[in-house]
């Protein structure tokens, strides 16, 4: 046992110094451990309490929401990106929460929101385009000239309603990277979650991961998917490719959220698992072509919970899970499915997140595709674990296979 712990802790060291690691070794699960009403509950006090619990779950990472001042309860509204009072709880309440997950070694993901800021003060043409009064008080030259600022254009898709920070600032990059290091290495968050990350250039978000040194990184770029008048295209092919481009402009330090497989699978459940497939062969979304660099997700707090811009189906869930826990990329869980669905629905997750740790399937394990039907697909992964979803019946061969886990719809086996 002892070489295990000194490899541990090797690896630990390691990680804290090399950026790309996490991201070589593939092993990450993440939760997102809040939702749009988190506010409203106590939430840093609330999660404390279950840490212990999303660490026995087999949990690397917790996504938290956004822990500084904001406009808005939610967090997505910053202000005073330096105080740590929000509506989800105080500094103090915050730093208990950070401590207690260090204790048992799950790392804290912060939500990074710097594609826009709302102004303390009026400036050029009468906007709150100003940062008078606080920390990093920036005048109008901090924002985008399409947002009322006096700085360059946006070097992305602009957030409409209040200013957007202009990136190609170098004051403005600085301040940003020190904060950013502050976070880090004073807070002590270790991942980042890049919010709204169409708002900026993708070099950017390079520079902001080479300075802070995050131990892993995922961005929000998120775009509809290609539609036609029946439904949802089969394929999918350019929604993927302009995620994959935006993790190719950060030097590919960062992943980002598989937002094409969500939109594919949230169909396919509904009696069209053919579209698994994609005419290679290969799962059909960002985790088709470029797996350690796919988080996969079934629901976040703007598709699901009270917003429901785009949820995924509440009664396939679970043959949702058994895709994503099974298959490369690199799987997240979203905290309604967790902790709000029932008990039965938590504990099959944790035994899908068992069952791939113990057959160590990691975010580039090999998909063999065997059945992609209307009502039936399965597959095996890393020739380790076989699958299937959907109503139809199928099973691999039980001189070769053990059935490890099973559900409504679903089935997972093991050599």
């Amino acid at each position: 046992m002892a070489m295990g712990n000194l490899s541990t802790d090797y690896q630990e060291q390691n990680q804290q110094t090399d950026i790309g690691a996490s991201i070589r070794n593939g092993r990450e699960i993440f939760l997102q451990a809040f939702n749009w009403e988190s506010h409203k509950h106590d939430w840093w006090k609330n999660l404390e309490s279950k840490v212990p619990d999303i660490a026995k779950s087999g949990f690397t990472s917790a996504w938290l929401p956004p822990s500084t001042h904001s406009f808005a309860p939610e967090g997505y509204l910053p202000q005073n990106i330096y105080s740590l009072n929000s509506k989800y709880g105080s500094e103090h309440q915050l730093k208990g929460l950070l401590q207690k997950m260090k204790q048992c070694k799950v790392r804290p993901m912060a939500d990074i929101v710097i594609n826009h800021r709302v102004g303390t003060t009026q400036g050029n043409g009468g906007m709150y385009n100003r940062y008078d009064g606080i920390p990093l008080s920036w005048d109008e030259h901090a924002v985008t000239s399409c947002t009322g600022g006096l700085g360059n254009r946006s070097t992305g898709d602009n957030f409409n309603g209040v200013p957007n920070i202009d990136h190609s600032q170098p004051f403005v990059r600085k301040d940003i990277t020190t904060w950013l290091q502050w976070l880090r290495n004073t807070v002590g968050f270790q991942d980042f979650r890049f919010d709204f990350a169409r708002g900026y250039a993708a070099k950017y978000v390079k520079e902001y991961i080479e300075g802070a040194k995050p131990i892993f990184s995922v961005g929000e770029y998120w775009d509809s998917c290609n539609y036609n008048d029946h439904g949802l295209d089969y394929n999918q092919d350019s929604h993927r490719q302009q995620i994959i481009s935006w993790i190719d402009g950060t030097g590919q330090l960062s992943t980002a959220f598989d937002f094409t497989t969500k939109g594919i699978l949230q169909e396919a459940v509904k009696g069209q698992l053919w579209r698994l497939r994609d005419p290679q062969g290969k799962p059909p979304g960002v985790m088709g072509w470029w797996p350690s660099r796919s988080v996969t997700f079934l629901d976040n707090h703007d598709t699901g919970s009270t917003q429901a811009h785009w949820p995924f189906p509440s009664n396939h869930i679970m043959e949702g899970y058994a895709y994503i826990l099974t298959h490369p990329g690199i799987p997240s869980v979203f905290y309604d499915h967790f902790y709000d669905s029932g008990d039965s629905i938590h504990d099959q997750i944790v035994k899908l997140i068992h069952i791939r740790r113990q057959k160590e399937i990691h975010s580039r394990s090999s998909v063999r595709i065997l059945e992609a039907q209307p009502n039936l697909y399965s597959a095996i992964i890393g020739e380790k674990v076989c699958m299937k979803i959907g109503d139809g019946s199928w099973c691999p061969d039980v001189r070769e296979w053990k059935l490890a886990t099973s559900g409504h719809r679903y089935a997972v086996w093991h050599k």
